[in-house]
């Protein structure tokens, strides 16, 4: 029998709750690691924050992409947002070798930096190689339509058509404009289905279809949003998860 990959996205709101009450990365962790998901698709990484690590006495000593990791998962880091007293950006989290990273600047407004993390994944018997990208996309929908046209290209260009992929993360498509580009040049299906993708925003009592995990060369087994309590305490979007048998 194929082994089944266990993949999950959440945006981590920079390891803060909601409207950044209270610190949750330690917790956030925990729960992390309970999902127990082989590739994990994270957005809103802190990769350094100079003045939380002053103000908060439990503020990890490393970046976040590495706190999450540590003892379960590999981790790859791309910086998106720098900022005189620190950085953010996408990550993904994987008990598989990590074989190649790349961050792609795919920036449409200056004000708001974005970035595509692409990670090649030896998964070995369970899948092969497998092609993974992190994404935050933008609030706009003009920005939004030329960093899909921007990872369409990259796609088209580095990876083989017959080659598994996974593109997760928080795609800000409330109007599900993704499709448009995602299923029709580069094969990909979403996990929740087409038409009505999982509401995952916010996280008490998800109203908004904002996250997403799309896939190519899977057989979606299962897929579920893990919303409400302890989720909506750890940050303001709930994360999705999906168990994958390779076709």
């Amino acid at each position: 029998m194929t082994a089944v990959l266990r993949v999950a996205t959440y945006n981590i709101h920079k390891g803060f709750s909601q409207f950044n009450r209270r610190l949750a990365v330690h917790e956030l962790r925990e729960r992390l690691q309970r999902l127990d998901a082989d590739i994990v698709f994270l957005q809103e990484v802190q990769g350094q924050h100079l003045g939380h690590a002053r103000r908060h006495i439990h503020w990890p000593t490393q970046p976040q992409h590495e706190f999450l990791a540590e003892g379960v998962w590999e981790a790859a880091y791309g910086k998106n947002v720098v900022y005189d007293h620190g950085h953010h950006g996408n990550a993904i989290l994987s008990r598989f070798p990590i074989a190649a990273s790349h961050n792609q600047d795919v920036t449409h407004l200056r004000f708001e930096r974005r970035g595509l993390l692409h990670c090649t994944l030896d998964t070995g018997g369970v899948g092969g190689t497998v092609h993974c990208v992190s994404v935050h996309l933008s609030l706009f929908g003009r920005s939004r339509r030329k960093q899909m046209e921007a990872l369409a290209e990259r796609l088209e260009a580095s990876v083989p058509a017959n080659v598994p992929l996974i593109v997760a993360g928080d795609f800000n498509d409330w109007r599900n404009r993704a499709d448009e580009v995602l299923a029709s040049r580069l094969g990909l299906a979403e996990v929740f289905g087409r038409a009505r993708p999982a509401r995952s925003f916010p996280s008490a009592l998800p109203v908004f279809r904002l996250d997403r995990i799309y896939v190519r060369g899977f057989c979606v087994e299962a897929c579920e949003v893990h919303h409400g309590l302890p989720w909506s305490r750890l940050s303001d979007h709930a994360p999705l998860s999906a168990a994958l048998r390779p076709e």
